[in-house]
């Protein structure tokens, strides 16, 4: 089993803790009242909860309407006054908690627009980058000589070396 050395332990951790690290206490989350509003706001979209919903409210006025009059704790009489005052409660609590979820959707749906839209801005950035790139490319290749041009050229240098050849060749024998 191979020893740490005491070099390889100072590297082992930020400078002043002295190899050891601390932990931190878990920090309470400044969004959970947010994310309890979403998930009460969640829970009221759905089918269950209006069947919930309508389960109570069958089943207090049926008990307050059939149950023995001294079980009774709502009267039918008096439009079930206790059950529409615990009914706008719920509204009067479940509208601002849905509108605060739904103020949370719209931020995270900025925030999202903002990233796809500097995505997309890169996206054509690069791109125009790239074609830009494939353009000069393109250009170089047409400047660039091909086998027939080189040919020619190096054809036309020995004809006019063979031009040069026999008058050089006079010159020396006179």
């Amino acid at each position: 089993m191979a020893r740490r050395s005491p070099s390889n332990e100072s590297l082992s951790a930020p400078k002043g803790r002295s190899g050891v690290l601390t932990r931190r206490p878990p920090v309470a989350s400044r969004d959970r009242f947010g994310r309890f509003t979403e998930a009460i706001a969640r829970a009221m979209g759905t089918p269950w909860f209006l069947f919930g919903l309508t389960l109570f409210c069958l089943m207090w006025i049926g008990f307050n309407t059939v149950a023995p009059q001294e079980w009774r704790f709502d009267s039918a009489a008096i439009g079930f006054t206790a059950l529409t005052l615990i009914l706008s409660l719920q509204a009067s609590y479940a509208a601002p908690l849905i509108l605060l979820a739904q103020n949370r959707q719209d931020d995270r749906d900025r925030v999202q627009f903002e990233q796809d839209r500097q995505r997309s801005e890169r996206n054509l950035n690069d791109t125009e980058y790239l074609a830009r790139e494939v353009v000069a490319l393109r250009l170089a290749l047409q400047d660039m000589a091909s086998k027939e041009f080189i040919r020619a050229e190096l054809r036309a240098l020995l004809d006019e070396l063979d031009r040069e050849k026999p008058e050089t060749g006079e010159k020396a024998e006179r």
